[in-house]
This record gives structure tokens, C-alpha cells and sequence, in this order.
């Protein structure tokens, strides 16, 4: 599919069909993922592939958006490991992890399949929840699958300001 095709078609699914993710697309998913940019090549980024009927049901239980998606993919960092700009106060993990999930959102859509970036969730209780060390910070959680015959996107997905009103050029 051509890059702008991509961009273009993927939206955010909200009804996903009970069809399995294959793994190959899934690895194809995860490994744009992994070859994504990060801070000074940090690499901190952390994914969390959410599939066991065990861990869906943990899932459940923090957030009310898997929409029936039968992957979920949790993205977070490691926070020992960032790049931490000039003046100490700021890390590139959470950028870092958001380029490394909109990657595997992208090649999602170019694999065939639907995703939805879920933030509708407590990162802390996810942590908890699953396990993870006190190091790792969550950022996202990705909805992921095949849309339902009647999903669509929301109305407003088409919605978009003009370059002109997005953009202020200095």
C-alpha cells in the first residue's frame, strides 16, 4: 500500500471481529515498531503483547476500550534508559515510545489490519496489573485486529483543520 494510502484509510476502529491476528503480520507490526527512532538511539521502548484470554480479561478491568480487539499491544519505556535533554528536566521516553506506536498503528493499517490508540486507562494501575518493574512507564494501549463487517469510522474522524489554520510558519 502506498504511504499515502495508509494515512489516508487508517482510523481509529472501535468494533473489532472475533478473526485471529496472524502471526506474521503481527511480528511484521512489532518489528516497525522496533525499528522506529528514538532519542540518541536509546532503544527504551517497551512492548507488552496482550493475547491470553488471561491478560484481555486483566485488561477488562482497567480500561472500557478494547472494543472486542483479540491484540492488544501495551507501549511504555523504560525510564532508566532514556535520552534526558539539556537542564535535566525532561526525558524523550514518552515522545520516543509515541513514534515507536504510531509505527506499528501505520504498518497496522498497511498489514490489513485496524487499530485504536487507547488512553482511556491509568498507567499506573496497568503497570500493577500486569506486573511490570516501578521503572517502566506506560504510554499507550493499542487496540488491534480485524474491524467488524459494520465498523466505520466516527463521524468526525474526516474532520481536519487546513494546513493553513495547523500550521504557523515563523
Amino acid at each position: 500500500m502506498e504511504f499515502k494510502e495508509v494515512i489516508r484509510n487508517r482510523y481509529s476502529c472501535k468494533k473489532y471481529s472475533d478473526r485471529k491476528v496472524e502471526e506474521e503480520k503481527l511480528l511484521a507490526i512489532l518489528e516497525a515498531g522496533r525499528l522506529a527512532p528514538t532519542a540518541k538511539n536509546a532503544q527504551e521502548q517497551r512492548t507488552y503483547v496482550l493475547q491470553s484470554k488471561e491478560a484481555l480479561e486483566k485488561l477488562d478491568q482497567i480500561t472500557p476500550c478494547r472494543y472486542g480487539a483479540p491484540v492488544v499491544l501495551m507501549v511504555g519505556f523504560n525510564r532508566d534508559e532514556t535520552f534526558t535533554y539539556p537542564g535535566g528536566k525532561y526525558s524523550a521516553g514518552s515522545e520516543d515510545a509515541t513514534i515507536v506506536a504510531t509505527h506499528m498503528i501505520l504498518s497496522a493499517e498497511d498489514e490489513g489490519l485496524n487499530s485504536c490508540w487507547i488512553n482511556m486507562f491509568d498507567p499506573d494501575v496497568a503497570r500493577e496489573t500486569f506486573g511490570l518493574p516501578e521503572n517502566i512507564e506506560i504510554v499507550m494501549l493499542m487496540d488491534l485486529g480485524y474491524a467488524a463487517e459494520d465498523a466505520k469510522p466516527s463521524p468526525r474522524h474526516l474532520e481536519r483543520r487546513s494546513v493553513a489554520q495547523a500550521v504557523e510558519v515563523l
